[in-house]
């Protein structure tokens, strides 16, 4: 293939490529490629407060988890360390 069919070749590639693409998997994609529940819903996502009340209340709670799993965290150092305690 040389000169000008080569042209015509590689047009008729360029254009009939895609819309074969676009004919073999059709139009509605989003159905066929698209993974179930993927996106979470609203009421599963986090939600900014945005309200003074909300603030305080989200800050209550992250003070009261962080201090229950330093607690936790603690308790659990402390059973490790009273065996060794003995040993000394």
């Amino acid at each position: 293939m040389g000169g000008l069919n080569l042209e015509v070749f590689k047009f008729g590639m360029y254009v009939m490529f895609p819309i074969g693409i676009m004919y073999y998997f059709g139009t509605n994609l989003d159905s066929r490629f698209s993974v179930p529940d993927f996106w979470p819903r609203a009421e599963n996502a986090n939600k900014i407060p945005l309200e003074r009340d909300e603030i305080d209340a989200e800050l209550q709670r992250l003070r009261a988890r962080r201090l229950y799993l330093r607690d936790k965290r603690l308790a659990e150092q402390g059973g490790q360390q009273q065996p060794s305690e003995g040993r000394e």
